[in-house]
């Protein structure tokens, strides 16, 4: 615990690379959770199949279980 993975469109390997350290870091600190219990993967998924693959299957079906939706904070 924690295992997060995050679907996004395509980016280089450098940027994954800090986004994953930044979100390590966050989880180190805020979650309490030792550096062993992380885990982190991004999938890519293309501009073209988003919409179906992603917020139709995934997000639209899952409003209530969002802290930001849309780029709105629902907390």
């Amino acid at each position: 615990m924690p295992y997060i993975k995050i679907k996004a469109y395509p980016k280089d390997a450098d940027t994954k690379k800090r986004v994953a350290d930044r979100i390590n870091q966050v989880f180190l600190e805020e979650w309490g959770c030792p550096q062993g219990a992380i885990s982190l993967s991004f999938e890519e998924i293309s501009p073209d199949l988003w919409q179906s693959e992603v917020a139709e299957k995934e997000i639209i079906p899952n409003q209530d279980k969002m802290h930001i939706f849309s780029g709105e904070k629902k907390y």
